[in-house]
């Protein structure tokens, strides 16, 4: 388990450099409302991507399948059908953010004196959505068949570059929120790059990318979608609810977005350690069900749980105690400050509730069983979020009632998870999926 998460777990810690980079250097050389300009595209962002992320996983869990159970011909027939489809999910990707940001903004209730920095940064960002598709797919593939080792060494490759240009087109140039953005486009390019040239020269393996095999089988597709939607579905869901928190929150004032912004950086160390968790058991559960070791598949989801738990502890704990120092980091505004170490106390001790739900999740959609997660997701956590905030928060007008929502709607999914993992009888379901899936040549 370690073997997957750790490459795993550096690589998503690089990622987010990407974005930590721009709000670190925009907030130190540019100010709060640049910071908060930036911090206040994220839920959109988000949105978008997350979709194609669905999509992302839907691809890796029909290769660690088809690679776990030996079938090298349906690998290379897999990768080839996900890459198109990354590429032309970009381009969609693309006329989509530029058409609709400014709207998307206003309909979040951006304080106006950041709107116009805010669409301007996403308009750069979304230029970038076509390497950031195929990046995130490549890698999506690469993990599947267990290398999770050079996506970890594009991604460190990609973010120091990020980095440095960060600071030649925000810092020294200066550009502000347009440097920012287009430092990550350019370096998101370097990622796929990398990454794409890692797939072309597999000669001999079954992902070997040749570009004259590159097309959509409709058959692979349908595969992909039938586990990915769902998923895309989910996250899409997710990104709505967030939306509204960030709407919610940018009714409080510049300061409360950019303390809000600022949270999410730091908050991420969590996010990402989780979500590494998350992958490393699609993975390693979606290998062992395409080889039939159905105990393993359960073995490896206790032991990954027990595992995100005690890294869980040990952040939650870090983060509460530390919380001013770090967001000094970010920002010298007294009032971004207090409230985010407002933020951090109240939500950073209830991280624990909501790892069940990104560890049972994770091991189901190995298996292929997507369709009931993303009905607990959609109702559990998204359906309860929106409720919470149409009821509570007209009543009680206050940060602490938005932030309230996100320990409330981990509880209730945690235990809708815990009840359908052990009671569901998903497994006897996911078999003979993948029996029929195999027959039907998937």
């Amino acid at each position: 388990m370690l073997l997957f998460f750790l490459p795993i777990w550096f690589g998503t810690l690089f990622q987010q450099l990407y974005n930590t980079a721009d709000t670190l250097i925009v907030g130190n050389f540019v100010g709060t409302q640049a910071l908060a300009a930036v911090g206040a595209t994220g839920a959109f962002v988000q949105l978008l991507l997350g979709v194609f992320v669905g999509l992302c996983s839907g691809a890796g869990v029909l290769v660690a399948q088809s690679y776990g159970a030996g079938d090298r011909e349906a690998v290379d027939r897999q990768v080839h059908t996900a890459l198109t489809l990354a590429a032309v999910g970009g381009a969609v990707l693309t006329v989509l953010g530029l058409a609709v940001s400014p709207w998307v903004m206003r309909f979040m209730r951006t304080p106006a004196e950041i709107l116009d920095l805010s669409v301007l940064y996403l308009r750069i960002y979304f230029l970038g959505m076509v390497p950031q598709a195929l990046y995130n797919m490549g890698t999506n593939l690469l993990r599947a068949v267990g290398d999770s080792r050079r996506p970890l060494y594009f991604l460190i490759i990609s973010s120091l570059v990020n980095i440095g240009l960060d600071l030649l087109f925000v810092a020294v140039l200066p550009w502000g929120v347009a440097g920012a953005a287009a430092a990550t486009v350019l370096s998101q390019c370097v990622s796929m790059v990398l990454t794409l040239r890692c797939l072309a020269g597999s000669q001999g393996m079954p992902w070997h990318l040749r570009a004259e095999k590159l097309r959509l089988e409709r058959g692979v597709l349908e595969g992909i979608c039938r586990i990915g939607l769902p998923g895309a579905a989910q996250s899409a869901l997710y990104s709505v609810s967030n939306m509204l928190i960030q709407s919610a929150v940018n009714g409080f004032g510049t300061t409360a977005v950019a303390a809000w912004s600022v949270y999410g950086k730091i908050d991420f160390l969590f996010w990402m350690t989780v979500n590494s968790f998350g992958i490393a058991i699609t993975t390693f559960a979606g290998q062992n069900f395409g080889a039939r070791l159905y105990d393993r598949v359960r073995q490896g989801a206790r032991t990954c749980l027990a595992m995100t738990a005690g890294c869980t502890a040990v952040m939650s704990t870090v983060m509460y105690l530390a919380a001013e120092p770090l967001f000094r980091l970010f920002s010298n505004d007294p009032g971004v400050i207090a409230q985010g170490v407002q933020m951090m106390h109240f939500l950073a001790p209830a991280y624990l509730t909501y790892i069940t739900v990104e560890i049972l999740s994770g091991t189901l959609r190995g298996c292929g069983d997507v369709r009931v997660p993303t009905l607990i997701t959609v109702f559990g956590v998204c359906g309860l979020r929106v409720l919470w905030l149409a009821v509570a928060l007209p009543r009680w007008h206050s940060m602490a009632a938005v932030e309230f929502s996100y320990p409330l709607t981990w509880v209730t999914a945690s235990i809708l998870f815990l009840f359908y993992y052990t009671k569901g009888g998903w497994m006897r379901r996911c078999i003979a999926a993948r029996q029929s899936g195999a027959q039907n040549g998937t």
